[in-house]
């Protein structure tokens, strides 16, 4: 039976960072724009903080242990079509990333890792 390779998924380190965000945040989501970074470092928001509309595209809905709620992973869509052809690995790494982001004041920051989806 075929099963599909999800769109995006999470490292340990980013479901531990989401799970310290989340009790501080409550409900949490991620924007990725082709913006700074080279489009890398997802914006990880308070849910609904940030308003998606016609120009994203939502990729998943990630579930974290410990947390009843899922995460959403949004894209905008011209982003999404640069990286259609992969799958999405969202990592931390060390050093600050955008003030907008919640995880900025913990000295780490999302990166996106990525891994080419075969045809």
């Amino acid at each position: 039976m075929y099963e599909e390779i999800p769109r995006v998924e999470l490292t340990p380190a980013a479901a531990d960072l989401i799970r310290r965000l989340h009790e501080a945040h409550g409900p949490l989501m991620f924007h990725q724009s082709g913006g700074c970074c080279d489009g890398s470092a997802p914006m990880c928001y308070p849910d609904g903080e940030f308003r998606t509309g016609d120009s994203d595209v939502l990729l998943a809905d990630l579930y974290v242990d410990g947390i009843e709620e899922p995460v959403s992973f949004w894209m905008s869509r011209s982003q999404f079509q640069a990286w259609s052809h992969t799958r999405l690995i969202v990592d931390v790494v060390e050093g600050r990333g955008s003030g907008f982001s919640l995880e900025a004041p913990e000295g780490v920051r999302f990166l996106i890792r990525s891994r080419v989806v075969g045809a």
